[in-house]
């Protein structure tokens, strides 16, 4: 049995918002910058793979990522791979990534840094 995806009521954002307020979101995102599909130039936060970075009072960080394509070849190794950059930021107590599928991922989600890295703009 599978479950339903989750429609998101009226209103409801499709991606959950990030934790921006929180001391180590920036060292979290510098972090996820580190990390780069093997297939593209490009690291994963620019690519707009990386959804929503949740971080507790507790130092825990939540971290919703999709791919570029549900049959990428590192999909299994990439949520490690990530998981393994932000663990290394000083103060983080935990990690869990976890692979979304909606929204899928499009080439609006790049940073204007990334399209002009890949040739788009």
């Amino acid at each position: 049995m599978t479950a339903e995806p989750h429609t998101p009521m009226e209103g409801e954002p499709l991606i959950k918002p990030s934790t921006v307020d929180h001391p180590l979101y920036d060292p979290v995102v510098e972090a996820c910058r580190t990390v780069h599909d093997p297939e593209i130039p490009v690291n994963i936060y620019d690519l707009g793979l990386v959804y929503t970075i949740e971080i507790s009072e507790e130092n825990d960080v939540q971290i919703a990522m999709t791919l570029t394509a549900p049959g990428c070849p590192v999909a299994g190794e990439m949520p490690g791979w990530v998981a393994e950059a932000v663990l290394a930021v000083p103060g983080v107590r935990h990690v869990d990534v976890g692979l979304v599928w909606e929204p899928q991922w499009g080439m609006d989600m790049m940073s204007d840094e990334a399209r002009l890295e890949l040739g788009f703009m």
